[in-house]
C-alpha cells in the first residue's frame, strides 16, 4: 500500500493511504530504513511510503519511493543531511521587511537548499514599511529569475494573486521564526496553527511550528516547515550551489567543472567586475562554498565510520 506522510515527530508518522484515503498512525519497520545515503529522519513529510496496515489505524513503512523534489537542510548536531519536505511543486521563501529583518543571505541558503522545486520568494507583513534595501533585493532576485510576491495578511494584499499560485500544487512553506509563515498559512486556509510574537529584545521569531506538517483545503495543499533562525546548506556534490545562482551560467571558464572561488581561469571574478552578478551574491555564493568545504571532514569521517 502507498502512503503520503502528512506529518512527522519523533520518527512517528500520520500517514494518508493513497489507496483509500484512510489515516494511519505509522512507523518504520525495523530499526533502520535502508537507503543509499545516510540521513536524519530518513522519513520527510510529502515523501510517498511504501508499506502495509497491521491495524485499523496503524501501519508499518517499509522504504520510500524516489523523491522528486525536496528541501534539506544540514542538521549540525547529528552531522548529517534532514529532509524537512519531500515532493513538493514549489518551495516559498518567506520573508519580512524588518521584524525579523529581511537577510539576502539567509534566502540564498533557502535557495540552495531546495531542489527540483520552483522557488517563490514571499516578502510578509507588506503592510509595514519596507526599506529601501528590501525593495531593491526583490528587484534582483526578480531579474536573476526568480517570481516575487507583497502579501499582507493585515490589508489582503497580494493574498488573491499568492491563493492563485498555490492552486493545484504542494508548496512548502520555509522561513525565519517570527516572519509570520504560520500566520499566512493561517489566512490562506483558514486554519488555526499556533502563531507566535517576534522577540524585541533580539528581533528575531520564537519557535511555533515545532515540525513539519502537510495540510489541504480546497485545492491548496501546504507544507508548514519549522520556523529557523539560520539555515546550513546541505552537503552534498559542492557543484551544485551554483544552481542557485543563476548568474553563474554567464561564466565561461577556462576548464569544467570550475567551481567559481577564483581558481586559475575562473571568469566570475571578470563576470562580477561587469556588473553581470552582484558583489553581494557572489559574496554568499563563496560563503555557503567555503561552509560546504569546512564541513567536508566530518561528513567523510562517518561516511567511512559506515563502511
Amino acid at each position: 500500500m502507498r502512503f503520503q506522510i502528512r506529518r512527522s515527530i519523533n520518527n512517528i508518522y500520520t500517514a494518508l493511504s493513497l489507496s483509500d484515503g484512510r489515516i494511519y498512525t505509522a512507523r518504520i519497520k525495523g530499526k533502520v530504513m535502508r537507503k543509499d545515503e545516510a540521513e536524519y529522519s530518513p522519513v520527510a513529510v510529502g515523501d510517498i511510503a511504501v508499506g502495509e496496515p497491521y491495524s485499523e489505524c496503524e501501519a508499518l513503512v517499509s522504504s520510500i519511493e524516489e523523491r522528486r523534489s525536496a528541501f534539506r537542510r544540514w542538521n549540525a548536531k547529528r552531522e548529517l543531511n534532514q529532509t524537512i519536505a519531500a515532493n513538493q511543486d514549489m518551495t516559498a521563501i518567506v520573508t519580512s521587511p524588518s521584524s525579523p529583518p529581511f537577510r539576502p543571505r539567509f534566502i540564498d541558503r533557502a535557495i540552495a537548499s531546495s531542489h527540483g522545486a520552483s522557488i517563490l520568494i514571499i516578502l510578509n507583513k507588506a503592510d509595514d514599511e519596507i526599506p529601501e534595501y528590501v525593495n531593491d533585493s526583490l528587484s534582483l532576485y526578480g531579474r536573476i529569475g526568480f517570481r516575487t510576491l507583497r502579501v499582507s495578511s493585515v490589508s489582503g494584499e497580494g493574498l488573491d494573486e499568492l491563493k492563485a499560485l498555490l492552486q493545484g500544487r504542494i508548496t512548502a512553506f520555509v522561513g525565519q521564526s517570527g516572519v509570520g509563515k504560520s500566520t499566512l498559512i493561517n489566512t490562506i486556509l483558514e486554519t488555526d496553527q499556533r502563531t507566535g510574537e517576534v522577540s524585541y529584545k533580539y528581533n528575531r521569531g520564537r519557535h511555533t511550528t515545532n515540525h513539519s506538517l502537510f495540510l489541504e483545503k480546497d485545492g491548496i495543499a501546504l507544507i508548514d516547515t519549522p520556523g529557523v533562525r539560520e539555515i546550513e546548506v546541505p552537503f552534498e556534490d559542492l557543484s551544485l550551489v551554483a544552481e542557485a545562482f543563476p548568474e553563474l551560467k554567464g561564466a565561461e571558464c577556462r576548464y569544467g567543472g570550475c567551481l567559481h572561488h577564483g581558481e586559475d581561469g575562473c571568469s566570475v571574478p571578470s563576470l562580477v567586475a561587469g556588473g553581470g552578478m552582484s558583489e553581494e551574491r557572489y559574496e554568499s555564493y563563496l560563503r555557503i562554498l567555503s561552509s560546504l568545504e569546512s564541513r567536508r571532514p566530518f561528513f567523510m569521517r562517518r561516511s567511512n565510520d559506515r563502511r
